[in-house]
């Protein structure tokens, strides 16, 4: 039977052609706008008036934080220990020299992936400090380090039990679905309410927002495993521990250590913007030369974040990757692609870095060639090369008894990064800001039209934004925006989708957010359109040629590794603050999904259709047109709804730079202490959040349908 018609009839899209439906919805709209002109704002009445009892319950916290048997004997001690932790890592990766930190990563690098990834990885260790944020970058490797340990320890069981237990599994999905939708932000909210504000919510809030992919990677690897080595292992009288244990893990590893880059990367992104928090570390570098408008100040500390983002996402990534990793065959170079051996300079360095190789893995081999240690001699030779590192840097460094509390201060160039190393790039960037905002601003004009950054901003703000804006807030009335909603609901999956849009879009004004609600859907329609109108034919021109398609994927991987909090920084160094910067960093985030997933859609249209079509003499253009664009179409809706969803997150991102709408409210009310007024836009946040997304893979799931996927 087929799913159409297995759908419950209240689920079932309407038969109805979408150009009469249209119609049909615009005069129905009319005639309902004429009669509901004055209902143009939602009604006080329906106010449920949160906010005061957030309010209340705050003030009602702080009071009892101390006395209270909740705080006294859960809270308080679980924010010791996790506090505690959070020291602890960042003391040791304080006091450990510089060198060897460096130095182990190379070594760890080198032998999960290979010499390109080593030097990469050690190259952007050495820039956060040749940036001067070596203190900074390590109080954020630390929370890192503990936040994603907390989260690994909780996800990797979890995903287990919901492997082994179909009931789990369905009783998380929603869970799960709820958590990643909502944007980062609203992670904040809850979690000062009990911890307040410092780096223990932070990491509470950055382990509940990266469990997620740690629960749904690992339940995936696991349910991936061949039925046919499990009946194997049965076979043989092995329990289901031994089972789980010998056989289910390791052949989920590859998959579970996808998660784990999955989960690390989620967590750089939410570290940082728990600045709003007190979490520092870099984010707070960040986030003060923002309100300061020192941009060339934010560079450095967003350059540092990028740099620990590359260093923490190619080591995981290795690790994922370790048991499909190909060795390097004899001859092949280590650092350059083999086809540049016909130049000497490039052969003569990898003649040396194989002479270096071979003298560095000589003890290695001897270990190993002895029967010792096994696959540990590499790390028992790396252990011991870091501890001769380390006892080095200390015996040339000096030493004085510590003011406070006791013990030795180590200091001197091999402890402390050298600050005469600095780059200091903050004020030559502050140079090219000031540059850019005089001869950018409007650098040419043709008769009445000028161009520049100025009228750039201008003209999205004056023409596009506040008439989208107006539009939504003012001319029309709730009522014909909730009817518009519940039209696109009803096309998209059908009628019980529209009864929970309905529902969600009264909440919201209920909350007292609609205003603020409909700004931050202005902003992502704006977004969205400029990602699509951009993404989708660099989709197709990379789809159809595989030059720009190499050309694209570094520029795309390097867009989807920065975390989202720092595409703030460079927007601000030509288009000031305000709304059209926060969508401009919205459609740099948001761009790659709809790129990547419209090549590939096309890239996998059946071959056989494609000559069908040229048999009959197709061009070019009626080929994609008619043929694969048509198929490729669910996989661009994918693209679309991720697109969506990032824009949706970017936006409330950029209400730290005076992006308006739900941001700024959740901004606004964490920062002044109003927790109230933050609860209302972080729920109002999540509700628009889960109507969008569940519109978008209504469409994407009509697509599929539609040819038949």
């Amino acid at each position: 039977m087929s799913q159409a018609v297995r759908r419950a009839p209240f689920d079932r899209p309407l038969p109805v052609s979408p150009v009469w439906l249209l119609l049909g919805t615009a005069l129905l709209l009319l005639l309902i706008h004429r009669l509901t002109a004055e209902f143009a704002f939602f009604p006080e009445w329906l106010n449920l008036g949160l906010r005061q009892p957030f309010d209340q319950f705050q003030r009602w916290v702080v009071a009892n934080r101390t006395t209270h048997w909740l705080f006294a004997y859960g809270f308080g001690p679980l924010s010791r220990v996790v506090d505690r932790l959070i020291r602890l890592t960042e003391s040791f990766l304080l006091w450990l020299p510089w060198p060897v930190l460096v130095a182990a990563v190379f070594l760890t690098a080198r032998r999960i992936a290979n010499l390109r990834v080593a030097l990469i990885t050690t190259v952007s260790t050495l820039l956060m400090g040749l940036l001067g944020l070596w203190e900074e970058s390590m109080a954020t490797l630390a929370l890192m380090i503990v936040s994603v340990a907390i989260a690994l320890a909780l996800g990797i069981p979890l995903g287990i039990w919901t492997a082994r237990s179909d009931r789990v599994e369905r009783l998380l999905r929603p869970l799960l679905d709820a958590m990643q939708t909502m944007p980062a932000f609203v992670y904040l909210i809850p979690v000062i309410l009990f911890f307040g504000v410092a780096r223990v919510p932070s990491l509470i809030a950055t382990v509940i927002y990266a469990l997620p992919p740690a629960i749904r990677f690992t339940n995936l690897g696991l349910r991936s495993v061949p039925e046919e080595a499990l009946e194997a292992a049965r076979s043989f009288g092995s329990t289901d521990r031994q089972i789980l244990f010998k056989v289910q893990l390791p052949l989920a590893l590859p998959t579970i250590m996808a998660g784990v880059n999955q989960v690390i990367m989620m967590a750089l992104g939410i570290v940082v913007i728990a600045a709003l928090i007190g979490g520092g570390g870099l984010g707070d570098v960040v986030l003060k030369a923002l309100r300061r408008l020192r941009v060339g100040r934010a560079m450095e500390a967003g350059l540092a974040i990028v740099f620990m983002a590359i260093l923490l996402d190619r080591l995981s990534f290795a690790l994922s990757q370790m048991d499909r990793r190909r060795t390097r065959h004899p001859g092949a170079f280590a650092l350059f692609p083999d086809r540049w051996g016909r130049f000497e300079p490039i052969a003569v360095i990898e003649i040396f870095l194989d002479r270096l190789s071979e003298l560095l893995a000589w003890p290695v081999r001897r270990l190993e060639a002895a029967g010792w240690f096994g696959r540990g001699a590499y790390w028992l030779v790396a252990a011991v090369l870091l501890l001769l590192l380390a006892v080095g840097s200390f015996a040339l460094s000096e030493s004085t008894p510590a003011r406070f509390g006791g013990g030795t201060v180590w200091s001197g160039p091999l402890i402390d990064f050298p600050e005469e190393w600095n780059l200091a790039l903050s004020r030559p960037v502050d140079a090219a800001v000031r540059w850019a905002q005089v001869n950018l601003y409007e650098f040419a004009r043709i008769g009445s039209w000028s161009f520049g950054t100025g009228p750039l901003s201008d003209f999205i703000t004056l023409f596009v934004l506040k008439p989208l804006t107006r539009l939504l807030t003012t001319c029309l009335s709730w009522p014909v925006v909730m009817l518009l909603a519940l039209a696109a609901a009803v096309s998209a999956a059908g009628r019980r989708l529209a009864i929970g849009a309905a529902i969600g879009l009264v909440f919201i004004g209920a909350l007292g957010m609609w205003e603020d609600a409909m700004e931050t859907l202005a902003q992502v329609i704006v977004a969205v359109a400029l990602s699509i109108a951009l993404g989708i034919p660099l989709g197709i021109w990379s789809a159809r040629s595989p030059l720009v398609e190499n050309l694209l994927r570094p520029v795309l991987d390097f867009l989807q590794t920065i975390p989202p909090f720092v595409y703030l920084v460079p927007v601000i160094m030509l288009f000031n603050t305000g709304s059209v910067p926060g969508i401009i960093a919205s459609v740099l985030y948001a761009i790659p999904p709809v790129i990547r997933l419209t090549g590939l859609g096309i890239r996998q249209v059946d071959q056989a259709a494609v000559e069908a079509a040229e048999s009959f003499g197709s061009t070019e253009g009626q080929l994609l047109r008619k043929v694969q664009l048509p198929l490729a179409l669910p996989s661009i809706m994918l693209g679309v709804n991720q697109t969506v969803m990032m824009v949706l997150a970017m936006v409330i991102i950029a209400g730290l730079i005076g992006g308006g709408g739900l941001g700024y409210e959740v901004v606004y009310g964490l920062a002044q202490n109003e927790l109230g007024r933050g609860v209302e836009a972080g729920i109002a946040i999540v509700v628009m959040a889960v109507i969008i997304d569940r519109l978008t893979q209504g469409w994407a799931e009509r697509q599929r349908e539609a040819v038949n996927l």
